[in-house]
């Protein structure tokens, strides 16, 4: 007769790769059900969009074969539960992850959007929030520049503001407020206040990643949301030659100065090489090689990947359908790639 108890003995012997602990002691095993020649149980993720997922399957079921019995047929649900950030504000958002370059022109709001996508594909609960006061572009690149938000009002009286749904995500702009052809010549302070408004009169409704498309550069809106809000990390976005990765340096030490102190989940090398659609095989490093690894390496963060450049990307923003949505682009595949890995650090920077 098998007993619950065995089965926790089994599965103390695999390991969650990127926590280094067994998945009893993390509480990773929920609902074991013995049935007649058959056993169910959850595992429960840190994420949905795990990349290790197949792998921590087989090791579950390798183990009850190795230490219970290889008679038994093994049902395995594979379920996530994202880990909070702890905080009074925007309570329901469980992680907050800046995207972050130190100059213009790297592909940062591509990279954000697509990052937005690809952790929606995977099944957590997500939300874009357009930083970028002076530039915003999140309203052009889903193909949402009339929407108007509509407000609602809370049980105790406030109004708040409901974001645009699109792709399955949930998206705010202040260009959804403004004339896209005219210029927002706000001083600081008001740039500051109209982030602020954005983040805390928002009903954001239960979310697992907020992604947040910041500004270019190291300025006033940067600290603000780093020292008024629970940030999980920053995501830092550079191209491979080395006047981008002399701004990114900088982008990357302002959030780790005294007083904002914000994790670096990783860098990523945008723009990295140049693949012609005719020769898909092909790799051409028009930019230089390598950089975003070198930047990664001599700061001890971890490099998230490479996304190359290629016309689809940026045909698909201009057309309100970012690259990310088309499963049979392999730009797509490498922001699912890059989703992956955002939420395996966010994850071992909660367990810490």
């Amino acid at each position: 007769m098998i007993t619950k108890q065995q089965i926790l003995d089994a599965l103390s012997h695999v390991e969650e790769p990127d926590l280094k602990k067994d998945l009893v002691t993390l509480n990773m095993i929920e609902n074991i059900e013995i049935l007649p020649n058959k056993i169910k149980f959850d595992v429960v993720l840190t994420t949905p969009a795990c990349p290790m997922k197949g792998h921590i399957e087989h090791a579950c079921k390798n183990a009850i074969a190795l230490f219970v019995s290889k008679e038994v047929e093994v049902e395995i649900n594979m379920t996530a539960r994202v880990k909070a950030v702890e905080t009074a504000q925007l309570k329901n958002i469980k992680n907050i992850v800046l995207v972050s370059s130190g100059k213009g022109g790297v592909g940062k709001s591509t990279v954000a959007a697509n990052l937005a996508i690809a952790l929606a594909n995977s099944g957590a609960k997500t939300g874009l929030l357009d930083a970028d006061i002076y530039g915003p572009s999140v309203p052009m690149m889903f193909g949402v520049e009339h929407a108007r938000p509509e407000s609602t009002q809370t049980p105790d009286g406030k109004n708040k503001i409901v974001p645009i749904e699109r792709f399955g995500l949930k998206l705010l702009s202040i260009g959804f407020f403004t004339d896209p052809n005219q210029p927002i010549p706000w001083r600081g302070p008001m740039a500051t206040s109209a982030i602020k408004q954005l983040f805390n009169d928002t009903d954001w409704g239960d979310l697992d990643y907020l992604v947040v498309d910041m500004p270019p550069g190291t300025g006033d809106i940067h600290i603000t949301v780093a020292q008024n809000y629970p940030i999980s990390g920053a995501v830092i976005v550079t191209t491979p030659q080395q006047v981008a990765l002399a701004d990114a340096i900088k982008g990357m030490a302002m959030y780790q100065m005294e007083g904002v102190q914000v994790p670096i989940i990783g860098v990523v090398e945008n723009m990295a090489y140049f693949t012609p659609a005719e020769l898909p095989e092909n790799k051409y490093y028009i930019f230089g090689k390598d950089g975003g690894k070198r930047l990664a390496a001599d700061n001890q963060v971890p490099f998230l990947g490479e996304i190359p450049l290629v016309k689809s990307v940026s045909d698909a923003g201009d057309n309100g359908f970012p690259v990310a949505l088309d499963g049979d682009d392999p730009v797509a595949a490498a922001f699912g790639v890059l989703a992956g890995r955002v939420a395996q650090e966010l994850s071992i920077l909660a367990n810490r």
